[in-house]
């Protein structure tokens, strides 16, 4: 049985999840008696253990991305018959079937009346909290998203994947202001997130191009240092570092007007962001030459990305990157 099965399926890739979906039969066939209702069937069979309704609860989730809606009921029903329909996080697990099972916006809106129903019996059912959030997002219904998410983080103001999700949404309607602010939240819970730092010099630098503010940029710049800071190999903090610094010094008038950012952060100087581009242009280099040829911890990176990287390089010098 596949170790990553213990760990959340929404960080593992496409094939990983199609793998797993492909082991459910035989995992739920080799396991029944864990789950059995019968005193005499459960003596004879393996003993519980946490790690099998981990399992359960993932290899759920991996068949519902793979479309096996089948073997998903048989996980749910385990659980069911484990921890009972009143347990919180069985109620998420349901719900999400319910809405994998749903033909038609008319039914998604029964779940959503129906998430909203067990939230006034009981307004801290976070995984209900959740999955009404994500259920107004799919169906398109983004200002009620973010009203639902901002109940849920009044409730649980710890939750760092809340405040992510948050941040994505205001970004989407090119509120960067809030997106920006969300995302500080997500450090202060998660300091040392070199993806959300990435991320952040991202929302900064989208905002800086859209309200012409050259101190912005200098804020990405120092978020993008550090997301490599803290991840030597991360493709979107050298690319990000690039962008903002080939921008900086494309701009240099605006720069020297403008060599403070909101936070105190000053901008570095033509000859800094000059070997930070260079620094960036090197590493980007090696990472899509390394991972398209294959080598041995050079891969895993998103494909989208290695080519977006490849096509920076490529009009930034002019040459083929191979």
């Amino acid at each position: 049985m596949s170790s990553s099965l213990l760990h959340p399926p929404s960080h593992l890739s496409p094939a990983i999840a199609l793998h797993h979906s492909q082991e459910a039969p035989s995992i739920l066939g080799s396991s029944t008696g864990a789950i059995s209702t019968s005193l005499f069937q459960s003596l004879l069979s393996a003993p519980e253990t946490a790690e099998l309704w981990t399992i359960y609860e993932n290899l759920l989730l991996s068949c519902l991305r793979t479309g096996d809606d089948d073997s998903a009921h048989q996980c749910l029903g385990r659980l069911v018959n484990r921890f009972g329909n009143d347990n919180e996080r069985i109620m998420a697990l349901k719900g999400l079937l319910k809405e994998a099972d749903a033909n038609d916006a008319a039914t998604l809106d029964v779940i959503s009346k129906e998430y909203d129903q067990i939230l006034q019996d009981n307004p801290t059912n976070i995984p209900i909290l959740k999955r009404r959030a994500a259920l107004l997002r799919s169906i398109g219904r983004t200002p009620a998203s973010v009203t639902a998410l901002i109940s849920l983080l009044d409730v649980s103001p710890t939750d760092a994947e809340a405040w992510a999700e948050l941040a994505d949404l205001y970004f989407s309607q090119g509120l960067y202001s809030q997106a920006i602010f969300a995302l500080e939240e997500v450090l202060v819970l998660q300091p040392n997130a070199w993806n959300i730092h990435a991320r952040l010099g991202e929302v900064l630098f989208a905002g800086a191009k859209s309200s012409d503010n050259p101190g912005q940029l200098g804020e990405a710049i120092k978020r993008f240092s550090r997301s490599i800071e803290l991840c030597d190999d991360y493709l979107r903090g050298y690319y990000g570092l690039k962008l903002t610094a080939k921008q900086l010094l494309g701009d240099s008038q605006k720069t020297l007007q403008n060599r403070t950012g909101s936070d105190g952060f000053s901008i570095p100087d033509q000859a800094t962001l000059s070997k930070l581009d260079e620094m960036a242009t090197e590493k980007l280099a090696e990472i899509v030459r390394r991972s398209s040829a294959g080598e041995k911890g050079w891969q895993g990176y998103d494909v989208a990305e290695i080519e977006a990287a490849r096509e920076l390089l490529e009009n930034d010098s002019g040459t083929i990157i191979r």
